[in-house]
């Protein structure tokens, strides 16, 4: 999915750094149809750094994505940050299979940065996402009170008969 407004045109930039500033929201998600995110305000800088004879592009990405909690399902916003370094090189063709190293064809004016920009906020975003109220407490959810109903209840079961060989064996983990 090539989006025109990631190109960053660099044939006619002077060699140094150049900024360039977005501000990624939830439809800059669904052009690439991806849809696990209710809301997204993140900024992002990316430095561009070009030298004679390849750029160095630095992102750096700040904000929130709205998502549901894995355990109750209720939405909050996840803040999140993230960093990329990427360098483009010149070639005999387009090649992206390095993640850090980029090599256009010689010849082109501009590169489409919105793919890194995708892949940089997903990978920002948590693996496990838990609403902070769940950790501190103050989250009030039916799903929260239904998953304490049925959370296992501690038991104590000493009265049991105890094989005496297992009893011999916990003995030497403690004797050392």
């Amino acid at each position: 999915m090539k989006q025109k407004e990631f190109n960053i045109p660099f044939s006619g930039l002077k060699q140094g750094k150049h900024d360039f500033k977005y501000e990624i929201d939830k439809k800059f998600f669904e052009s690439f149809g991806y849809d696990e995110f209710n809301e997204v305000a993140v900024d992002l800088t990316v430095v561009l750094n070009k030298t004679s004879t390849m750029l160095e592009l630095d992102f750096e990405a700040d904000g929130t994505v709205n998502v549901d909690c894995d355990i109750t399902s209720e939405p909050y916003d996840q803040p999140i940050e993230g960093h990329l370094e990427l360098v483009v090189k010149f070639g005999e063709e387009y090649d992206d299979n390095d993640d850090e190293i980029l090599i256009l064809p010689h010849g082109e004016h501009q590169v489409n940065v919105a793919q890194y920009i995708y892949e940089l906020i997903i990978l920002a975003v948590p693996q496990k996402r838990v609403h902070p109220g769940i950790a501190d407490g103050t989250l009030k959810s039916e799903a929260l009170e239904r998953l304490q109903e049925l959370q296992p209840k501690d038991k104590n079961n000493d009265n049991e008969k105890n094989d005496p060989r297992w009893d011999e064996l916990k003995k030497l983990l403690t004797d050392k």
